[in-house]
């Protein structure tokens, strides 16, 4: 099991095993989740830009009702394994 030690400022390096699952390189965003059992989830933000293509509006379907945005954020929250979160 990967292992990594504070600095005194605070700073850790991630262990290379957790970089290369998580894919993490130099500049990579990671997200502290708090769970509501007072653990902490790493999440990875290595997404681009065009990851964002699929979200944009599309003139040809009809506007989502806010109960429609609320359940798809609801589902994705679920799909991406941050259930439990505060």
């Amino acid at each position: 099991m990967p292992v990594a030690t504070m600095t005194s400022k605070g700073q850790i390096t991630v262990p290379k095993e957790v970089r290369d699952d998580l894919h993490l390189t130099a500049g990579s965003k990671v997200l502290f989740v708090k769970l509501r059992s007072g653990h902490y989830r790493i999440v990875p933000r290595t997404g681009k830009v065009q990851d964002l293509g699929g979200m944009l509006y599309d003139p040809n379907e009809p506007p989502m009702t806010i109960h429609e945005i609320e359940d798809a954020i609801a589902e994705g929250g679920a799909a991406s394994g941050m259930t439990g979160i505060e």
